[in-house]
């Protein structure tokens, strides 16, 4: 399965990229094909048909599983994420797209914001969201326990729903 991992966390290199890394690994039983670390596509986020952002564009929606990861920022997701995002097409840009919304966060305040907050934008470009997003402690999504769970409780769905699209 085809597994690209978008973060927008305006720090390169993150604890969210490695979150969502992690996740996507968990799910899918290796690396993710590509990691989109947003903030490295700099001023191009800004304007439209910058090459770079172009190509980050089409690998998402070229994918069949998607983790999309921000931090928590005033309780939702980065503007980082957003401005990225504003780069699909409203109604079809994530058409065929499982994704897997993902938050990271100081503490449990906010747990449901990758479902609130994150997944509803996710679907208004049409991406196919069977499964709960999955929020995790920034001080303790390393040890694995959380994803883990998530991973055994969800993987199978968002494989069907992989093979769903795969089968049209």
């Amino acid at each position: 399965m085809s597994t690209v991992v978008v973060v927008g966390n305006p720090k390169p290199g993150s604890r969210t990229a490695h979150a969502a890394t992690l996740l996507a690994t968990a799910l899918t039983g290796h690396q993710p094909d590509q990691i989109i670390d947003v903030v490295e596509l700099g001023a191009g986020l800004l304007g439209w048909e910058d090459p770079g952002v172009t190509r980050a564009v089409q690998a998402t929606s070229n994918a069949e599983l998607v983790i999309v990861a921000s931090p928590t920022f005033k309780a939702t997701y980065s503007g980082l994420l957003k401005l990225f995002l504003d780069q699909f097409a409203t109604g079809d840009g994530l058409r065929g797209v499982v994704a897997v919304p993902l938050m990271l966060g100081a503490g449990p305040a906010h747990g449901m914001a990758p479902d609130l907050l994150l997944k509803p934008l996710l679907v208004e470009l049409r991406a196919t969201c069977p499964a709960p997003g999955l929020y995790l402690s920034d001080k303790t999504y390393e040890d694995g326990i959380q994803i883990g769970k998530y991973a055994e409780a969800w993987g199978h769905v968002l494989s069907n729903a992989v093979l769903g699209w795969r089968a049209r």
